[in-house]
């Protein structure tokens, strides 16, 4: 940037801004020791499109889709647009007892593009909440209460991954498997089963990715065996574990899962939280099993990264267990802005571009592109583990990708490689030392030739 009056201006309005911020606000997910130094705050003024523009006039391609929430680019006109339409109208209703448009066609245009498995039920009603962990939430306690409801009140423990992730409160970080999220808060969580992961990056010597995820539905067959009876739901997001690192799993996984909780009366909650809307080449992840989950747990790109919004579907069989005269069997769980009409806008607005632009055949030449690009990272010394899914492409920095040494944790080269996409223009939030793309579907060939080429220079950068 040049030294000019009007630059100098900006400059120092950021500047002013980073420091009222770091005044008030505390932030997400982050050790704010580490501000203003070791993790500098960037202070944004509005986005377009793939970018962020930083109120010192940087650009900054947004490389994560600002935690996997933007889908089509930021500013996208059309929900724009049907959000200010619908704020002229109704901006809130509570939703006990009352109805309203948006909720209704938006819980039908979910309903219309959830997975549906030959000779099961289709998934026929849809709960909603306001972010990923409520849903999760609304999920764990639903699926316990319509056991409960049906007379099987043994039902009262979850399965879980290995290395999985579905939220911060209570009842979804009960189900987590991260330790630097869990441990603080191990003693007011409710204890899960673990099943291992089916992760491919877990794969024995010569074994594939196929049978790696078969070998860990077997340990899961062996869990259920022992404990299903007690076992209310098996959770697990579908083909990627995506704060766990973006572990990768083959899509066989889902379906034995899904035969396996069949078999031991057991719900199967699928979490596409972060895999749902397009992201891993089909609409929902779970459509690449042919399976259907008994309850779907949606948000982030649901509204196209505008509005807070959250749904679970469940099925018919569910919902028809909360039924009866007492209020005791109904499920009395609720957020004030459930189904909020603005949110609902944005969310409708967002299925409509996914019916106008057939998003996901784009979304599948844009993945190609992106591993054509990230290619010869496979054969760099400091770069292991190279995966991708759909649109979502990860891999890890290594102190020796010939046997997989890790860089000693102290070392924070996955800092070290945020820092240095920063100064870049691009984001590249890691997670611990594992680098990924999860752009926005609007990123066009010259853009993405951006990200490959400071990614290079990213991953030579933090691991000198």
């Amino acid at each position: 940037m040049s030294s000019s009056p009007e630059n100098a201006a900006m400059l120092a309005e950021a500047q002013a801004w980073r420091a009222r911020d770091l005044a008030a606000v505390w932030h997400p997910c982050t050790q704010m020791r580490e501000h203003p130094d070791t993790l500098p705050l960037v202070p944004i003024a509005r986005g377009e499109g793939p970018w962020l523009v930083g109120m010192d006039g940087r650009r900054y391609l947004d490389a994560v889709s600002s935690w996997w929430t933007n889908l089509f680019g930021h500013a996208e006109p059309r929900i724009a647009a049907a959000i200010a339409r619908q704020a002229t109208t109704l901006e809130h209703v509570i939703m006990a007892g009352f109805a309203h448009a948006p909720a209704v066609e938006l819980a039908e245009g979910l309903l219309a593009r959830a997975p549906r498995e030959d000779g099961r039920a289709p998934l026929a009603r849809v709960f909603y909440a306001d972010n990923g962990s409520a849903a999760v939430e609304v999920a764990l306690k639903m699926s316990f209460h319509a056991h409960s409801n049906r007379g099987d009140a043994r039902r009262t423990r979850f399965v879980a991954l290995g290395g999985g992730y579905h939220g911060e409160t209570l009842g979804a970080l009960s189900v987590g498997d991260l330790p630097l999220y869990r441990r603080v808060y191990a003693p007011l969580l409710m204890e899960p089963l673990f099943a291992p992961s089916p992760d491919a990056g877990l794969a024995l010597p010569g074994e594939s990715a196929e049978a790696c995820a078969l070998r860990a539905a077997d340990a899961l067959a062996a869990l259920l065996a022992e404990h299903g009876d007690s076992v209310s739901a098996l959770i697990l997001e579908p083909l990627v574990q995506c704060a766990g690192g973006m572990r990768m799993y083959h899509p066989t996984y889902l379906a034995r899962a899904r035969a396996l909780c069949d078999a031991h009366g057991v719900h199967l909650i699928a979490d596409e939280i972060a895999t749902g809307f397009g992201r891993t080449g089909t609409f929902f992840a779970c459509e690449q099993a042919g399976i259907q989950p008994d309850f779907l747990c949606v948000s982030k790109g649901i509204t196209g990264g505008f509005l807070p919004l959250a749904a679970v579907l469940t099925t018919a069989h569910v919902y028809e267990a909360f039924l009866d005269d007492s209020r005791e069997r109904a499920f009395l769980h609720s957020h004030s802005y459930t189904g909020n009409p603005l949110a609902c806008a944005a969310a409708l607005a967002t299925l409509g571009i996914f019916a106008e632009d057939d998003v996901v055949a784009r979304n599948r030449a844009t993945a190609a592109r992106m591993a054509t690009l990230a290619a010869d990272l496979a054969a760099h010394p400091h770069v292991a583990g190279l995966r991708q899914t759909g649109m979502i492409l990860a891999f890890d920095l290594v102190a020796d990708a010939a046997d997989g040494t890790p860089f000693d944790s102290a070392r924070r080269t996955g800092l070290r490689a945020y820092r240095a996409a920063i100064d870049r223009g691009v984001v590249l939030r890691p997670l611990g030392d594992t680098l990924y793309w999860m752009p926005p579907y609007c990123i066009d060939a010259p853009t993405l030739d951006t990200l490959a080429q400071v990614t290079h220079e990213v991953v030579e950068v933090a691991t000198r």
